[in-house]
C-alpha cells in the first residue's frame, strides 16, 4: 500500500506538502475566522467596558464605559442616545482615548473624566420599546418608565457599580442628546451635579424639530425613516429623484409623500398628522414649561446656536422659563454661540460664508464648559468664573460675558425693544409712515410655484448644504415677484439687537389660509475688499413661519376671511447682533418656504396633511404699511439709536 507520502512525491508535488503537516503547524483546513477574536490592548491609555444596566421595569440599557487607565476618583460624563453608543464612544479607532472619543469630549479627556455613552431604550443594544422622546409618566405615557427615570436608575448604577468614579455624574448631549439631559433633570439623581444641554428638542411644534409656528417641517421625513423602521440604523427613502423640490412638488401634501413610500404606516408619522394644532400632545411634552414647574437643583448650562437649522427654539426658552428661579444665581446660566445645530461640538471656525476669529466652538468649550463641569464634578476644583451668559456678538464678532438675557425685551431688560416700519417704497424706517394713496404691497403666492428655502437643486441629503442653510444668500430670491423685499437706508452708525426680534404683521389673504415667512437679513456693502463673495451678500439674520389658521388660537385653528386685514404676531430666533455702519437692513415677506416646510394649500381644510390637489390655489397677499394697520418688527435695540 502507497503512503500518503509516497503518493504525494508521485504526483509532484511540492516536497513540504509531500511531508504533510509537520507537529504544531496550523492545518490548511482550519476555518480562518476563529470563533472569537481580541485584539490586544495593553498600550491602549483606557479601557472599554460594556454593562446591561437594569432599570426598575426589568428592561436593561446597553451603555459603553470609557475609563482611563490608572484613574481613581473620576468624574463620570454620561450621554444617552438614540444613534448607537458604540459608534458615539469610537470616533476612530485608535489605541488612544482621546481619538476614540468624539471632538467635543477633546477638552476633557486630558483632565481624567470617565465617559459612558447609553443606547435609549429600545434602540440599538437597550433592550424595550422605542417611542420617540418618549413622554414623561402622566397623560401621554401610562407605564412605569420614562427618560427621567431611565436617568436615574442608569445613574444610580454607575455610581455603584465603577469603582474609579468618584460618586459624580454630568450629563452632556445635543439635539435628541439634549433633549434627554433636559428630561434627567426632572427629579433629578442626587449624584448628578452638572447638566449641559446643547441644542435641545424642547417644543417639537412651536419652533424645534417637526414644526415651526404649526408649519410642517418635511426634511423629517428622512429622519422619520431612519430612525423608526428599525431598533438599529434603519433604512433610506428610494426617491428615485436627485431634486427633492421637485419629488415634493409632484407628490402632493405631506400625507401624499407619506403615503407614496410607506412612511403613513409609522406610527410616529401618524402620531404627528393626528395632530398638527398645538394640542394636549404638543402642550403636555413642552419640556420648557414643565421644567419651569420643576425646583433647580443641578446646575445646568444651557448651549444654543444662533443659526440652529433644527433645534433653535429649545435652549432658550428653557433657559428663560427657569432662570426666574435662579435666586442665588448659581444654577442656571446661557452659551449662545455662532454655530449651526450642534455646532458646539465640532470646528467653530467658519459657517458658510462666515469667518470666525479662531474656533469659536472651542474657545466656548475649553473657556466655559471644561470650568463648569470642573466645578461641579471634580474634587478640589476652582470655583469658575461663569458669566451668567456667554454670548457671541455677530457682526462685530466677540464674544461677551453678559450678566443676563436678553438684553432687550418689553419688560425687565436694559432697554426695549424699537420697532422697524416697512414703508411705501419697500423701504424701512423707525418712524411710523403717514397714511398715503398706496397702503400696502401685494404679490401673487402659487402654490404650483413655491419659494425654494435654498437654491435648486434641492437634495436634503446633501448634509453640508443642510447645516449651512440658515446663511444662505437671499437674493437667489429677493427678485421674485411672490417676495416682498423692503430696504433701509445705509446706516451711518451701528445698529445692535439682543434679544428675539417680534413680527407685527397686518397682512390679507384672497384665500381662506395661508402662511407667512419673514426674514430679518444683513444686507453687506456691494464691495468688501478683504472678502469679495461677501459684496451685497444678504445674509439671514433671523426667519421664521407662521401658519395664518393659527393667529387667534394655537389649539383651535380657523379659517381667515378672505380680504380682511389681520395681524399676525410671531417671534424669530434670538440673536445678538450689530448691523455695521455701511450696511443697510432688510426684511423679506414670502408665503412659502418649500420643500422644508409643507405648503399651505391657501384654502382652509381640516388637516393640511391631507390636502386634495384641487385645494391648492393661488391667492393674491396684501402687506399693509399705513395708519392703523402699520406692519412692522418690534427690533430688540441695545443701546441708543
Amino acid at each position: 500500500m502507497h503512503t500518503v507520502r509516497s503518493w504525494a512525491m508521485g504526483m509532484g508535488l511540492p516536497a513540504w506538502l509531500a511531508a504533510g503537516v509537520g507537529a504544531g503547524q496550523t492545518p490548511p483546513m482550519q476555518p480562518d475566522i476563529p470563533a472569537a477574536f481580541t485584539a490586544p490592548t495593553g498600550d491602549w491609555d483606557y479601557a472599554k467596558r460594556e454593562a446591561m444596566i437594569p432599570m426598575r421595569d426589568g428592561v436593561k440599557l446597553h451603555t459603553v464605559i470609557v475609563i482611563p487607565k490608572g484613574t481613581k476618583g473620576a468624574p463620570i460624563i454620561l450621554t444617552r442616545t438614540p444613534y448607537d453608543a458604540n459608534k458615539r464612544a469610537e470616533r476612530l479607532v485608535s489605541p488612544h482615548m482621546l481619538a476614540t472619543l468624539p471632538m467635543g469630549d477633546e477638552v476633557f479627556v486630558p483632565e481624567g473624566y470617565i465617559r459612558a455613552f447609553q443606547d435609549v431604550r429600545g434602540k440599538y443594544g437597550s433592550e424595550g420599546d422605542y417611542v420617540m422622546t418618549r413622554p414623561l409618566r402622566g397623560p401621554l405615557n401610562d407605564t412605569a418608565v420614562d427618560h427621567s427615570t431611565d436617568a436615574y436608575d442608569t445613574i444610580d448604577w454607575l455610581v455603584n457599580n465603577v469603582p474609579e468614579s468618584n460618586g459624580r455624574v454630568g450629563m452632556i448631549g445635543s439635539s435628541y442628546e439634549g433633549f434627554t439631559v433636559l428630561m434627567a433633570l426632572v427629579n433629578p439623581h442626587p449624584a448628578l451635579k452638572a447638566a449641559v444641554p446643547m441644542s435641545p428638542m424642547v417644543d417639537g411644534w412651536k419652533g424645534d424639530d417637526w414644526f415651526h409656528n404649526g408649519a410642517f417641517r418635511q426634511t423629517n421625513f428622512d429622519y422619520i425613516y431612519g430612525q423608526t423602521t428599525a431598533r438599529a440604523q434603519g433604512k433610506e427613502i428610494a426617491r428615485g429623484a436627485y431634486d427633492d423640490f421637485q419629488l415634493f412638488l409632484a407628490s402632493g401634501s405631506a400625507g401624499d409623500f407619506a403615503h407614496r413610500f410607506g412612511i403613513d404606516t409609522l406610527p410616529f408619522f401618524n402620531k404627528l398628522a393626528e395632530h398638527p394644532a398645538y394640542d394636549q400632545f404638543w402642550s403636555a411634552q413642552a419640556l420648557d414649561q414643565i421644567l419651569a414647574a420643576q425646583p433647580l437643583k443641578t446646575p445646568t448650562l444651557y448651549v444654543t446656536s444662533i443659526w440652529d437649522q433644527e433645534d433653535m427654539y429649545g435652549g432658550i426658552h428653557t433657559y428663560e422659563a427657569t432662570e426666574p428661579k435662579d435666586s442665588g444665581h448659581d444654577l442656571n446660566f446661557l452659551a449662545l454661540g455662532p454655530w449651526r445645530h450642534s455646532g458646539v461640538n465640532y470646528d467653530g471656525t467658519v459657517l458658510g460664508p462666515l469667518k470666525f476669529e479662531g474656533n469659536t466652538a472651542l474657545q466656548f468649550r475649553r473657556e466655559v464648559m471644561q470650568p463648569f463641569l470642573d466645578e461641579h464634578l471634580k474634587d478640589g476644583a476652582p470655583k469658575a468664573d461663569m458669566p451668567p451668559a456667554f454670548v457671541f456678538e455677530t457682526g462685530t464678532n466677540v464674544w461677551r460675558r453678559l450678566p443676563h438675557w436678553p438684553l432687550s425685551c418689553e419688560s425687565g431688560c436694559d432697554w426695549t425693544p424699537q420697532r422697524l416700519y416697512l414703508e411705501p417704497g419697500f423701504g424701512l424706517g423707525f418712524g411710523a409712515p403717514a397714511r398715503n394713496t398706496a397702503p400696502f404691497d401685494e404679490y401673487v403666492s402659487d402654490p404650483a410655484k413655491p419659494v425654494p428655502y435654498i437654491p435648486r437643486p434641492v437634495h436634503f441629503q446633501d448634509r453640508p448644504a443642510w447645516q449651512r442653510w440658515l446663511v444662505t444668500d437671499q437674493r437667489s430670491v429677493a427678485d421674485r415677484t411672490d417676495v416682498l423685499t423692503y430696504l433701509s437706508d445705509v446706516l451711518s452708525a451701528p445698529l445692535h439687537i439682543g434679544g428675539a426680534p417680534v413680527v407685527n404683521l397686518f397682512a390679507s389673504t384672497s384665500g381662506t389660509d395661508s402662511d407667512w415667512v419673514v426674514k430679518l437679513i444683513d444686507v453687506y456693502p456691494e464691495e468688501m475688499p478683504s472678502d469679495p463673495p461677501l459684496g451685497g451678500y444678504q445674509l439671514p439674520v433671523g426667519m421664521d413661519i407662521f401658519r395664518g389658521r393659527y393667529r387667534e388660537s394655537l389649539v383651535h385653528p380657523s379659517p381667515i376671511a378672505p380680504g380682511k386685514v389681520e395681524r399676525y404676531r410671531f417671534a424669530l430666533p434670538h440673536v445678538n447682533h450689530v448691523f455695521l455702519p455701511g450696511h443697510r437692513i432688510m426684511v423679506q415677506i414670502q408665503s412659502s418656504w418649500f420643500p422644508l416646510y409643507d405648503r399651505n394649500p391657501q384654502t382652509y381644510v381640516a388637516n393640511i396633511f391631507f390636502a386634495k390637489p384641487g385645494d391648492y390655489r393661488k391667492a393674491t397677499q396684501r402687506v399693509f404699511h399705513t395708519g392703523g394697520a402699520s406692519s412692522f418688527i418690534d427690533l430688540p435695540v441695545v443701546g441708543k439709536r
